[in-house]
């Protein structure tokens, strides 16, 4: 074959690849399932995560094909692992898209994958949900445009870092805090700046502002510089692996004060990691709490112990409700159209779910509580809910 017909079938296959990733999203209308996409953290360091979430939306689905499905169809789910990196997430979504033509996708868990992967969804016209990414810039551009197919299940940031900096200076009565951030993260440093501002604002004081990156494992040196400093609390809003070890240092090197995170805590994984011990006088900000008395928890609960015989994380019942928000959105658009999907989305109002009464505002983020958690020897105990 020549050089020069090698390269012009390149072109010709190229063209037609970056045509069959363009469009106008998926329909199914004549199937007799819905295919929807997930993109998670299946393995790699946040998988504790995506697992959880899949599980939640497994169950979600199951409980719905049941009772008949959606608009006389039942709901699949097709799982793409996006390995908890960005890239990996940017290449899920695409074959999601292109490859098994879904309708719409749930995932990512962490703010930095969803944001690769959302490039893609938003050039085909494919909505996504995502059940726990809440960094603001997920569903509005830096110019404070909405992000037109991006939708979420959860609190954003803003809500996340104020609450966690009340209950810092108001429930415990911390006047300084020293603020130790994941900088590979856009999760960790959204966190940490609507902590800080929070925090500032009440009347407190940042005495230590330090960074690390993921799979860091030795934080001895910079937790003792922190620890130098006094602060009354330390917040570290990171995930559950680089976090657990932190408080596991910061433990050993004898700081005794509050521990706080943000939901990205939420993994048994922690205690295995920090040990129950030095979690004590630890809290974090979370989406439920599965001591919650409401009956759709008590429900939920039931039936996740029942399907997964294990007590499910704030991720699982993200996952549940991201399901059911889109559940809910094909049912009122009564099409498997991306579009009418989309445009069904952007309208849910006052729907029930485990997390609580969703109603999207303008920025397609849903406006309800948020919990705080202590550890209690290792075990998830509420402490109080905060209203929006």
């Amino acid at each position: 074959m020549s050089k020069k017909w090698t390269l012009t079938l390149s072109a010709l296959m190229t063209g037609m690849m970056l045509f069959a990733l363009t469009g106008c999203g998926g329909s199914q209308a004549d199937s007799k399932e819905i295919k929807v996409g997930a993109n998670f953290e299946m393995t790699g360091g946040i998988a504790t995560f995506g697992q959880s979430s899949v599980n939640g939306i497994k169950l979600a689905f199951k409980e719905i094909n049941a009772t008949g499905g959606v608009i006389g169809k039942q709901l699949t789910l097709v799982v793409a692992d996006n390995k908890s990196e960005p890239s990996e997430a940017t290449s899920a979504m695409t074959k999601l898209v292109a490859q098994d033509k879904v309708v719409a996708v749930l995932g990512a868990v962490a703010s930095s994958n969803t944001l690769a992967g959302s490039q893609v969804a938003h050039d085909n016209k494919v909505p996504f949900i995502t059940p726990t990414s809440t960094n603001p810039k997920v569903t509005v551009d830096d110019s404070g445009k909405v992000k037109e197919y991006a939708f979420r299940a959860c609190f954003i940031d803003p809500f996340q870092g104020t609450v966690m900096a009340n209950f810092a200076f108001k429930s415990l009565g911390a006047k300084t805090a020293a603020v130790y951030i994941d900088n590979s993260s856009d999760y960790a440093k959204g966190l940490a700046q609507f902590f800080e501002e929070a925090f500032v604002q009440n009347g407190g004081k940042i005495v230590a502002k330090e960074a690390y990156l993921q799979k860091d494992q030795d934080f001895k040196a910079t937790l003792t510089k922190m620890k130098a400093s006094n602060p009354d609390v330390i917040f570290v809003p990171g995930y559950y692996e680089e976090a657990g070890k932190i408080v596991k240092q910061a433990r050993e090197l004898g700081y005794t004060k509050p521990l706080l995170g943000g939901d990205g805590w939420d993994s048994p994984k922690l205690v295995e990691i920090a040990g129950p011990e030095a979690l004590n006088n630890g809290f974090f900000s979370n989406h439920y709490s599965p001591e919650d008395k409401d009956p759709r928890v008590v429900k939920f609960v039931e039936s996740y112990k029942k399907e997964y015989n294990q007590v499910p994380d704030a991720l699982a019942a993200l996952g549940y409700d991201a399901a059911l928000m889109l559940a809910d959105a094909i049912k009122r658009a009564n099409s498997t159209e991306s579009g009418k999907i989309k445009d069904a989305l952007a309208q849910i109002q006052n729907l029930q779910v485990v997390s609580g009464n969703i109603t999207l505002n303008d920025y397609h983020d849903p406006v309800k509580s948020a919990i705080v958690i202590e550890m209690k020897e290792g075990k998830q105990t509420f402490k109080e809910k905060v209203n929006p």
